[in-house]
């Protein structure tokens, strides 16, 4: 009843009708003018900004050409092992020696190329198009290594040409040396099953590693020179790792895709 009381006191006295009314404080109209600026600011950026946004996939160390599996192309025992794994050796080349029914079949290599993996010893039975062997075509030393990075088939096509990638290296302690630097020097064309990746690459454990996820896209990382390293490649690490890199070695390759709009507009 107070407050009644003084509420119809004030409707009654006409002398305070003139006096001013304060609708704000200073510090709410400074709170209103920087939330309109931040409105206003965010509405720009949605719709002239992008965002950027990186994929992360499982790679290996290659050079350019790949490799192959090399297949006996008999069935019989194992009677030699004529080749090294290690050994680089021109087309043609023996690798081991296979008894039939109808006397010994050399195996040869198909392309130049460098044994990665002998699959077979001196004793062991075979069956025709049994893998014997994965040979990396290599003709000469000094080839540079690339990256074959397998990049889930739905990110593919946001892969720019040159973009910047990242690769932490298995054999190479990130925390220590850092990560490898290279950029996108071409983006497949079609996502590859674990056999045409077992192709390439000469191994059918890594194709089948490289598709527990589905199907992915081949992208190979041209992999950034340096003269002032040990390895002859660029990283984020002044020095990088004191020795040099070998092929078929598995990393994880970071890339940037291409910047995306963060706000899709829907016009009426």
């Amino acid at each position: 009843m107070q407050f009644r009381r003084q509420a119809l006191a004030r409707l009654q006295s006409p002398e305070e009708l003139d006096l001013p009314v304060r609708l704000a404080r200073p510090q709410g109209r400074l709170a209103l003018s920087v939330a309109l600026t931040a409105m206003a600011a965010a509405s720009v950026w949605a719709v002239t900004g992008s965002v950027a946004s990186t994929v992360d996939a499982p790679g290996v160390l290659t050079h350019g050409e790949g490799g192959y599996v090399l297949q006996s192309p008999v069935a019989g025992q194992v009677t030699a092992v004529l080749a090294e794994q290690g050994e680089r050796l021109p087309a043609g080349s023996p690798v081991l020696k296979v008894r039939t029914g109808r006397g010994d079949t050399v195996v040869r290599t198909v392309a130049a190329g460098r044994i990665t993996a002998l699959a077979v010893t001196i004793g062991r039975i075979v069956r025709t198009g049994a893998d014997v062997a994965a040979v990396e075509k290599v003709a000469r030393a000094g080839e540079p290594l690339y990256a074959t990075v397998y990049v889930p088939a739905e990110n593919a096509a946001s892969v720019p040409a040159n973009a910047p990638v990242d690769l932490t290296v298995q054999s190479v302690p990130a925390q220590r040396y850092g990560v490898l630097r290279g950029h996108v020097a071409s983006v497949g064309r079609a996502a590859q099953s674990a056999r045409q990746i077992a192709a390439f690459l000469g191994d059918s454990q890594l194709g089948e590693q490289f598709t527990r996820k589905g199907r992915p896209v081949a992208v190979l990382v041209r992999l950034d020179t340096s003269s002032g390293t040990k390895s002859g490649y660029r990283w984020s690490s002044a020095d990088g790792p004191p020795y040099r890199l070998d092929s078929m070695t598995l990393a994880s390759g970071s890339i940037r895709l291409a910047a995306q709009r963060p706000v899709d507009w829907l016009l009426p």
